[in-house]
């Protein structure tokens, strides 16, 4: 661990050594026989600084080495990832977007940070992602082994879960998805530099390090978010499950059950369809849509049948198939697909963590861009 003498004012050397059961090195003085302000950089696998403050966003982008962490900078040729903290104020501030900007013009990662309270009664952006979502954009880091941040200027899109359509206040129709393929996705594209936007329903996992997210229920709300991100968006993926149809009435007041023992009639009408809707209609030249297409095959056709016909249907770039037999794939930590393309490429992709997937899915759409 290397703190700069502003953080030893928060927290003393002794309890950073004690909490990370690593020693803390706070100055170039110290063990100069070994060079660690060359030593510690050039032996490095990956550096990050967290939180970032305004202050050392700015002299990592000038160049200064004026301390151990900023020396250590200076000689890293690993992948180096900043989660900025600060106050909004401070983030927002032109002389910072500016540090920043040349931060990720060198291949840096500097993190989006989060919203939500800051010192004292602030709330704004500038809060610190969770810990635990810094370490997992870090190990996406480290997993891809490359320092190369291949979706950097881009703005993605990408949306997660399953809607929900009310019959009452306390009843839904929906569609069974945990949103887990989602933010992988989003997560891994954060952790290849881009601006990423999570359109997520009904979904309760942590917001990923650095990414946007927009919370809805229902379809028309996915809808209206995915079409408006869209607008400014490089690629989109429709990794979310949105329910196809919906009630055409919604009772205000709970359904209760008949005293004959006989059922509600339900009346059905379709939703929109989304990415049929962004496919025809591109946002912008050169975007890239890529759909997901959960399938259990029938008597028409095997899950490659069925799928092959909703990509020429959909007229989307990429469909990311799911065969989901039996429950399979949804809730789990694992995935296995078959990524088809209009051009009538496929890439299978073996039973493996849904972040391996999701590097898959943005290697191809990185090849479009």
């Amino acid at each position: 661990m290397v703190p700069t003498a502003a953080a030893l004012e928060f927290v003393g050397a002794p309890t950073w050594s004690a909490l990370s059961g690593k020693p803390v090195a706070t100055d170039v003085w110290t063990g100069v026989h070994e060079v660690p302000h060359v030593r510690i950089g050039q032996e490095a696998d990956l550096v990050v600084v967290a939180p970032a403050t305004a202050d050392l966003l700015a002299r990592a982008a000038h160049g200064q080495a004026d301390d151990l962490l900023t020396s250590t900078l200076l000689t890293a040729r690993c992948p180096v990832v900043f989660a900025p903290a600060m106050h909004t104020e401070m983030w927002e501030h032109p002389a910072t977007r500016a540090n920043v900007a040349t931060l990720r013009d060198r291949g840096v990662l500097v993190i989006e940070p989060a919203e939500g309270r800051l010192t004292g009664k602030d709330t704004g952006k500038g809060r610190l992602p969770d810990p635990d979502e810094i370490f997992e954009v870090c190990r996406e880091v480290l997993v891809r082994g490359t320092t190369t941040l291949d979706l950097a200027g881009r703005h993605v899109v990408v949306s997660a879960g399953g809607t929900r359509e009310y019959l009452d206040p306390v009843r839904y129709l929906g569609n069974r998805s945990s949103g887990l393929q989602g933010y992988a996705l989003a997560r891994a594209a954060a952790a290849r530099g881009a601006e990423v936007t999570l359109v997520a329903a009904n979904v309760t996992l942590p917001d990923p390090a650095g990414v946007k997210v927009v919370r809805v229920e229902t379809t028309a709300q996915l809808r209206q978010e995915v079409v408006t991100a869209a607008a400014s968006a490089d690629a989109v993926v429709m990794a979310a499950a949105p329910a196809d149809f919906r009630p055409t009435a919604v009772s205000d007041a709970k359904i209760k059950k008949a005293s004959d023992g006989s059922a509600p009639v339900v009346g059905l009408t379709q939703n929109p369809d989304i990415l049929l809707e962004i496919s025809t209609e591109r946002a912008r030249p050169g975007q890239v849509i890529v759909g997901f297409a959960a399938e259990t095959g029938d008597d028409t056709g095997s899950v490659l049948d069925l799928a092959r016909a909703k990509l020429a249907r959909k007229g989307c770039d990429l469909l990311v198939v799911n065969d989901v037999s039996g429950g399979a794939v949804f809730g789990s930590p694992d995935n296995e697909a078959v990524v088809l393309a209009a051009d009538g490429a496929a890439v299978d992709v073996p039973r493996g963590s849904k972040a391996a997937l999701a590097h898959v899915i943005w290697d191809q759409v990185a090849d479009r861009l």
